[in-house]
């Protein structure tokens, strides 16, 4: 069949070589013209056949509201838009009302496979009525991996993206579990081979995944990971999915840690943690830590000294004496 894609990046521009290879007539446009095939959108929708389709592949928010917007203006009755962005379902909602208004048809379809997807093929969740799916069947039969799994008709329009949005709460989940055992593995005086230690675990055990193959070739490269900073971004997902735990009142303790997680990797000294030593100090004269370098004791898990704490004779403030005198008793370590 023949459709239009816009947005050709990273994941965009080998889902056209993969529907190419498949048989498909794929034309593209980006705003770098070094990739596209049509020098716009306008001209994109004029060179294909009806009814039409076009899979829009731009980032979430704003690129993909202005372009569902514009293909609104451009298509026909019959039609089909499919949004195989990171947009939130709540858009597809919208997106989907909006297109009906002119008889055009919406599916959002969630994609997972990365980088790897071009000779793997994707994992694809869509949303949409099921005559709208129809119409696009092919396209998702070329870009879903081999075999009878790889693409499920999720629900209704909306469906797809929220199936990938509980799919990426997981993802976060899984990464943290392998990255604080990697973190436990490398402290402890005992394993002499991390890395070895996980690539055992990628047969025959019930943690193996995809994503653990992923960390042992990048300890293949750097065993230490010594090279990357300890800092990750989220793409929204994650957010998201916490927040419609939250609306639903679904308990979700390890995704909505792990994004937490991720925050905390962005601080390089967390104004939370200063308050508990803060705290601390007050209520029971604990050693906290100034700016100066920590000592090999300190390295080691031994008390700090001083010089680069303020240990020794209790730190409190003559106000927090004040508060900790009534009660008669001293406060539990915390």
């Amino acid at each position: 069949m023949e459709l239009g894609l816009i947005g050709l990046g990273k994941m965009g521009g080998n889902m056209r070589e993969r529907l190419r290879r498949a048989g498909h007539t794929v034309v593209g446009f980006d705003h770098n013209p070094d990739v596209r095939d049509v020098e716009s959108v306008e001209d994109l929708v004029a060179a294909l056949p009806s009814p039409k389709v076009v899979w829009v592949m731009v980032p979430a928010g704003d690129p993909t509201r202005e372009t569902v917007r514009a293909l609104k203006g451009l298509l026909d009755e019959g039609d089909v838009v499919i949004d195989g962005g990171n947009s939130r379902w709540t858009d597809d909602l919208v997106h989907g009302e909006l297109l009906a208004e002119n008889g055009i048809g919406f599916v959002d379809c969630g994609v997972s496979g990365g980088v790897w997807g071009l000779e793997n093929g994707y994992a694809l969740m869509a949303g949409g009525s099921p005559d709208d799916i129809a119409k696009v069947q092919p396209v998702f039969d070329a870009l879903k991996p081999e075999g009878e799994f790889g693409w499920v008709h999720a629900g209704k329009v909306g469906a797809g993206h929220f199936s990938k949005m509980v799919h990426n709460g997981i993802e976060y989940a899984l990464m943290q579990s392998y990255a604080e055992g990697f973190e436990l593995l490398s402290k402890v005086d005992m394993v002499d081979n991390v890395t070895e230690v996980f690539r055992s675990w990628r047969e025959g055990t019930v943690i193996r995944s995809w994503l653990l193959d992923l960390l042992v070739a990048a300890l293949d490269d750097d065993d230490k990971l010594a090279g990357i900073r300890g800092y990750a971004e989220d793409s929204g997902e994650g957010r998201w999915t916490v927040e419609a735990a939250i609306e639903n009142a679904v308990p979700m303790h390890a995704i909505a840690s792990s994004l937490f997680a991720r925050f905390a990797s962005r601080q390089d000294d967390s104004p939370a943690m200063k308050a508990v030593a803060a705290m601390r100090n007050q209520f029971g004269g604990h050693a906290v830590r100034t700016d100066a370098p920590a000592t090999s004791a300190d390295a080691a898990g031994t008390p700090p000294t001083t010089g680069d704490t303020t240990g020794g004779t209790p730190a409190q403030s003559p106000a927090a004496q004040a508060a900790g005198s009534g009660s008669g008793t001293a406060p539990a370590e915390s």
